[in-house]
């Protein structure tokens, strides 16, 4: 029998002392076809996703709700990124004012493609700078 090996009493003991020392694995995770857990259930429904609602975008939201700290608005014409401080925002355009205005404002009060026409004048914000 090659490869069999008897261990010793003390191997056996040192083995034994190893495996009590491990932490107690916790319990498995629910198969597919158990049935949910009630704790399981209730971080689902606590969660607030779980209103239905969808994510509002960036853009949609006042200044004061958005968790960024610099805010940033590039322009899809013409390449520019325009960025200031949340902070300076809120401060020059108010805590109710929406992101979408303010941005368009602070490309807009620095556009250089003016062409006379309505149509054409103006930055294009792109909101996933």
């Amino acid at each position: 029998m090659a490869g069999w090996r008897m261990y010793s009493r003390k191997q056996i003991d040192q083995l034994t002392e190893r495996t009590k020392a491990q932490p107690k694995a916790s319990a498995p995770d629910p198969a597919p076809a158990d049935p949910i857990p009630d704790a399981m259930w209730q971080s689902l429904l606590d969660d607030p996703r779980a209103a239905g609602k969808p994510k509002v975008s960036i853009q949609q939201c006042r200044l004061a709700d958005i968790q960024h700290h610099m805010l940033r608005v590039a322009c899809s014409r013409c390449s520019r990124i325009v960025e200031m401080q949340k902070a300076e925002a809120i401060r020059y355009f108010g805590a109710d004012a929406i992101w979408k205005n303010v941005g368009q404002r602070l490309l807009d009060q620095t556009c250089t493609n003016r062409t006379g026409r309505h149509e054409e004048d103006g930055c294009w914000p792109n909101w996933n700078a």
